[in-house]
């Protein structure tokens, strides 16, 4: 079975947050077919965590659908993740931004702990 493509995988994202009461939006429309999905998580306490596509090598399982994120910021300030988001902009034109609202990004994502 083949991976979703970028566009689905962001609604149905953004459909799964707004279902759940919270709140989400795209910064960035990048290629529906696979373009790379960056997530900004917005915090309460004025921080964000940005979180990119984890490589391929750390899924641990042969199910290419999966989706698995690396944190790349936690809790850092906006202007910080701001800046590293523009930096993914002028490297992949390609690239998605979604900005989500929640404490708890692994509520809704998939995201590598080998790090912990």
């Amino acid at each position: 079975m083949s991976r979703l493509k970028s566009d689905i995988f962001v609604a149905a994202l953004l459909r799964r947050i707004f279902a759940e009461g919270g709140m989400g939006a795209i910064e960035r429309r990048g290629a529906p077919e696979a373009g790379a999905i960056h997530v900004r998580a917005r915090h309460r306490d004025g921080t964000e965590t940005w979180l990119s596509p984890a490589p391929q090598s750390f899924f641990e399982t042969d199910k290419p659908e999966d989706r698995l994120f690396e944190i790349r910021k936690a809790r850092a300030p906006e202007w910080q993740v701001a800046e590293a988001l523009a930096r993914e902009r002028e490297f992949d034109p390609d690239v998605w931004i979604v900005e989500i609202e929640t404490d708890r990004p692994e509520n809704y994502l998939e995201i590598d702990r080998s790090n912990d």
